[in-house]
């Protein structure tokens, strides 16, 4: 593991990225533990304060865990699916966000995405899986259910549609387009919206796959997103009438 003292780039990242690479290549491997601080700071040629800004910048991304004590240190940590999900979910938002991505495009993405799901999830969900869903679409169609909660069943409900294809990679990689794309989604288009359509659609999505029918729930994500797009509209519209 080397850096270039040289490099205008902060010591500290270079360090943390120098032992990133070191994790991804394998040549440190899961549960392996470090050189100490100052075992790394002669290393680097770098202060020990340097070096434990490195290792907290790896932590902080899950990458290595410390223990205390005479066996304790900083060991290589084993990354979980589940585990990553925040931080998918935050780099994702941030990024649609910070770029001003436009709802057209976010919603092309999230949906494409989705209904990539659709056939594995037709024919792998559980059945505690299609009554996550059952149970959301009856909360959204409760009296008095605020606008925020109504999102966040949305969200749940589409999560465990993502979730229906049992695959990790794929749960992992749509953390974004569902938890990150959608809540930005329903909160231009709530105030628009009709409940009873959403939850019309949501019933359709959880028969079919009930049926495991994909050919359904591929055409009824369509629609969602159909939908969806003329609500962004209508708001736009909306927001252009003068006052």
């Amino acid at each position: 593991m080397k850096i270039d003292p040289k490099k205008p780039a902060d010591l500290s990242a270079q360090i943390a990225q120098a032992i990133r690479d070191a994790i991804i290549s394998g040549e440190l491997i899961v549960d392996e533990r470090l050189p100490s601080e100052a075992e790394l700071s002669e290393q680097f040629q770098v202060s020990r304060p340097t070096v434990r800004e490195a290792l907290k910048r790896l932590a902080a991304q899950s990458l290595i865990r410390t223990q205390r004590g005479a066996s304790g240190g900083a060991f290589v940590n084993r990354l979980s699916f589940e585990g990553a999900y925040s931080q998918q979910i935050t780099t994702s938002t941030l990024l649609l966000s910070m770029n001003a991505v436009s709802f057209d495009t976010a919603c092309e993405a999230r949906f494409a995405l989705e209904r990539a799901c659709a056939p594995l999830s037709a024919e792998r969900r559980t059945a505690d899986q299609l009554a996550t869903m059952r149970a959301e679409v009856h909360r959204q169609s409760q009296p008095g259910l605020t606008d925020e909660a109504f999102c966040a069943s949305d969200v749940a409900f589409h999560r465990a549609l993502v979730d229906g294809a049992g695959n990790p990679v794929l749960s992992y990689q749509l953390a974004g387009a569902v938890e990150a794309m959608q809540p930005l989604m329903n909160m231009i288009t709530f105030t628009a919206r009709s409940r009873e359509a959403i939850i019309a659609l949501h019933n359709q999505v959880a028969d079919a796959l009930e049926n495991r029918d994909s050919t359904k729930v591929d055409a009824t994500l369509v629609e969602l997103e159909n939908y969806t797009r003329q609500l962004a509209q209508d708001v736009a519209q909306q927001r252009r009438k003068p006052a």
